[in-house]
């Protein structure tokens, strides 16, 4: 009685293709006592929608940090574009302040990236957001800037205003902007959602510190054209403002295309910059590390320009400086090594 009860009850359990095993001397599906019933699944369910829901709530503040820095490079691009005569507050140019919003992009860039690690939330689509925003404050913007503070004409379309040198510039400025955008590409590819944060070196360039580098020298450029405005009367500033300017900027114009090719040059590279923020403000940091920076800061608020554009224009040289210092090394050691002399064979 109980064998044709229990082959009764087992013969209305629901034929699906399961896994049988052998219980109690019969066979029962697995399945059919280990599925959750559709409450358990109702109340799963709710469950991961809230988990999700917060996931995009929390997301909110790095994008907010991500879309500042987009701004930052509009605006940039935007104020350079005005004539250099417009009154800006502080006596700035319109220069000047397009550099300064780069600069504060870059502080917003640095800060999207730790607050995302901070709550521990990353979403494809914030790292795609923030290559595009770099790519517009970091790559477009500060071309423009040099293009802008070399004063070039209309090259390969206007007669009049088309010099070798404009052309130079021009294709320059085009070459940084695709290096930029190479740079991000390839940063996107090699990092693969790997965590990047412990991390004390880049392959290449990062494209903050070029922008960072270009920007510099045109802060450096228009303070050096206040100081010439400021000390020179009105009757010696009318006599000589066509000779001053004119040597001015030609000598700027020179300097920047230099430095945008160098700069466009080390973020395709395969060259080791370091990564200073991790190596330096990341967890602890040595004692000659804190006294370096203390050492600097004063010199800082002393005269800015100069110490941003030789904490710059360093960075960019560090790494083709060390390499070939490395290599130099190497080549010395080599030499050094004495060769083993031919042993000479007694006549037998």
């Amino acid at each position: 009685m109980t064998e044709r009860a229990s082959s009764s009850s087992l013969s209305r359990a629901p034929r699906t293709a399961v896994p049988w095993i052998r219980c109690c001397g019969y066979d029962a599906p697995v399945a059919y006592r280990l599925v959750p019933d559709k409450r358990r699944r109702r109340r799963a369910s709710r469950r991961t929608g809230r988990r999700q829901l917060g996931r995009r709530t929390v997301a909110v503040l790095p994008t907010l940090f991500t879309l500042g820095n987009l701004q930052c490079g509009f605006l940039a691009i935007f104020f350079a574009s005005r004539s250099p005569a417009t009154d800006l507050p502080w006596n700035w140019t319109p220069l000047t302040l397009g550099a300064g919003f780069i600069f504060f992009g870059m502080v917003l860039d640095a800060l999207d990236g730790r607050v995302a690690r901070l709550t521990r939330k990353s979403s494809e689509l914030g790292e795609q957001l923030d290559s595009m925003a770099d790519m517009i404050t970091f790559g477009a913007a500060p071309a423009f800037l040099a293009v802008v503070l070399a004063r070039i004409g209309v090259p390969f379309f206007s007669d009049a205003m088309d010099t070798y040198f404009g052309r130079t510039a021009l294709v320059v400025a085009a070459i940084y902007v695709a290096c930029a955008s190479l740079r991000l590409a390839r940063f996107n590819i090699e990092k693969g959602g790997a965590v990047t944060s412990d991390s004390v070196s880049f392959k290449g360039m990062p494209t903050p510190a070029a922008a960072g580098t270009v920007a510099s020298f045109v802060l450096m450029h228009q303070h050096l054209v206040h100081q010439q405005v400021a000390a020179g009367s009105a009757e010696m500033m009318h006599a000589s403002s066509q000779s001053c300017e004119h040597w001015s900027v030609s000598a700027a114009a020179i300097g920047m295309v230099a430095i945008m090719l160098l700069v466009a040059v080390g973020m395709v590279s395969r060259l080791p910059y370091p990564h200073v923020a991790n190596r330096y403000f990341h967890g602890k940091a040595p004692f000659n590390s804190i006294v370096r920076i203390v050492l600097v800061a004063p010199f800082l608020v002393i005269w800015p320009h100069a110490v941003l554009v030789a904490g710059f224009a360093g960075y960019a040289v560090w790494a083709p400086a060390t390499q070939w210092w490395g290599r130099g090394r190497r080549a010395r050691g080599s030499e050094r090594v004495p060769q083993a002399a031919p042993q000479k064979r007694e006549a037998g």
